[in-house]
């Protein structure tokens, strides 16, 4: 009857991999650690299957299939980056499973990794979520505790602006 009063639940971020948080600021790089690319959280991960950390639209697959952007209903810009540096493996150890424009939610696998290959190369596996639009949408998010995963699992709450 008073659906209008209803409040809307807050947005969340999931994990897009089983593995292990962790902050930011820890991150091997220091244009993520400094959050010059957005808030955000990492994941060390347990294997290579990359899932939506939230429900949306895949704006972006790059090229080297490094990264995928991800646009939510509530107008974050979300940056799946699959490892640091992993852009001079030139998608190698990388295979996508989504295209632009597909809808995606947190069951779906957006990409499959290949570890081995990503440390063969001496690079870091680290799986990072960010918001790359923070600055102009994002008012805040609770504490991001490091603590171990499974996809899907909640990770941060975010406040709006």
């Amino acid at each position: 009857m008073f659906g209008f009063l209803k409040k809307q639940a807050a947005p969340t971020l999931q994990a897009p991999v089983d593995g292990q948080v962790v902050d930011l600021t820890t991150v091997n790089d220091q244009v993520f650690a400094q959050k010059l690319m957005g808030e955000g959280f990492g994941v060390q991960p347990a294997n290579g299957q990359i899932y939506a950390p939230a429900s949306g639209t895949i704006t972006n697959v790059f090229k080297t299939k490094h990264a995928i952007g991800l646009t939510t209903a509530d107008g974050l810009e979300l940056l799946i980056h699959i490892g640091l540096d992993t852009v001079e493996l030139d998608g190698q150890p990388f295979t996508m499973h989504v295209k632009e424009a597909d809808q995606v939610t947190p069951e779906t696998l957006l990409a499959d990794a290949d570890l081995a290959q990503i440390k063969a190369a001496d690079k870091e596996p680290v799986v990072l979520t960010l918001i790359t639009n923070s600055a102009t949408n994002l008012a805040g998010l609770t504490p991001i505790k490091t603590q171990s995963v499974q996809h899907g699992d909640v990770v941060t709450t975010l406040t709006l602006k």
